[in-house]
């Protein structure tokens, strides 16, 4: 496979487009299965949080591809994997950080609507982009600065009415807790974001969509493996038929449910470090906080959460927030575009001289 400097502007445009869509399922259906899970009789935290890392193994299906075609265009000495020690070590403490973060957000989750999440978006991407800065040098546009102010804006909005929407059965305390437990999470993972990016930058060697699939891989089996342990101290396993019996869509639809919200998440994760790896981490940020208006329209729709007036000024500010950063981009990559078309016209000039 190629590294990132050596795609072709399509071909980097088709496989950003494709780890957006990966992220859109993620980030649209991540929340939705996992509150269905809630709403319907699940109550295992430790089995949410291992269920948003737990199909890493699929993963291995695009790495198989990869190699199958390497190995026809490179021959019989093509190697199996890229990750270095160095690498292993670095993704994996990323890995058991973001199992961690797993917890924390599966935890919220189970005292949260789905709506609610909003206040999750605004402080991860604020944290991003602070975390960006001061890891991994991102320079930061007019543009990029309104999209990041809009997107927290908005959705910090939806924070105001703290206990406001609270489903029904769980406390105000209990609220409250999974209202700030939301917050530790979405800090923690906006700091997750620019590290990841930091890994690529400190890899020392080519960073190729392979590399990026490996760390992939090795993050999710840490937090998988994390997870795990939490499910055996609070022995999940030994209730996961009881509690499918008393599912209250049914047992066989309780597996369906569980099988479904790995997929997903894991269609998440993968979209997450293949933006990042084609762009930034900051861009991953702002597209997750730019898909909150679906998500929340989706939570309105399927648990009749409520839709108030600060949700419809929340829509309007992210949407305004999305088309900022996208522009800025579009603006940029046009003067680079020019940049060195002019350099390639002196060049020519000059030798021709």
């Amino acid at each position: 496979m190629e590294e990132k400097g050596n795609l072709s502007t399509n071909m980097r445009r088709i496989l950003l487009l494709i780890n957006c869509l990966l992220m859109s399922v993620g980030v649209c259906g991540g929340p939705l299965m996992m509150r269905l899970y809630f709403v319907e009789g699940g109550s295992r935290i430790w089995l949410s949080s291992w269920l948003q890392t737990g199909g890493w193994p699929l993963t291995l299906v695009p790495l198989s591809i990869l190699y199958l075609y390497r190995r026809k265009t490179e021959g019989s000495n093509t190697k199996f994997y890229f990750v270095t020690p160095r690498i292993f070590i670095g993704s994996f403490i990323i890995g058991v950080v973001t199992g961690l973060d797993a917890f924390l957000y599966s935890w919220g989750a189970s005292k949260l609507p789905v709506s609610t999440s909003s206040l999750l978006i605004a402080a991860q991407l604020a944290f991003t982009a602070v975390g960006a800065f001061f890891l991994v040098k991102q320079k930061f546009t007019s543009y990029s600065i309104n999209a990041v102010v809009l997107l927290i804006v908005g959705t910090v909005l939806l924070g105001i009415r703290v206990n406001g929407d609270r489903p029904e059965g769980v406390t105000s305390k209990a609220y409250v807790i999974g209202f700030i437990v939301t917050t530790l999470a979405a800090a923690l993972y906006g700091v997750i974001l620019p590290c990841i990016e930091l890994i690529y930058l400190k890899a020392k060697q080519a960073i190729t969509a392979t590399l990026v699939l490996e760390i992939q891989m090795v993050m999710s089996f840490a937090a998988t493996a994390f997870c795990t342990v939490g499910m055996i101290a609070n022995k999940d396993f030994q209730v996961i038929s009881r509690e499918a019996n008393q599912f209250n869509l049914g047992e066989a639809r309780y597996y369906t449910v569980v099988i479904w919200t790995a997929i997903i998440w894991q269609c998440f994760f993968v979209g997450a470090v293949g933006v990042i790896y084609l762009s930034s981490s900051l861009m991953s940020g702002v597209i997750i906080s730019a898909l909150l208006p679906i998500t929340e329209v989706l939570g309105v729709i399927f648990f009749t959460e409520k839709f108030s007036g600060e949700k419809g000024i929340a829509l309007f500010l992210s949407l305004w927030g999305f088309v900022s950063y996208f522009y800025g981009e579009f603006k940029k990559t046009k003067k680079l575009k020019n940049t060195i078309q002019e350099n390639e016209m002196t060049t020519t000039q000059t030798e021709l001289a």
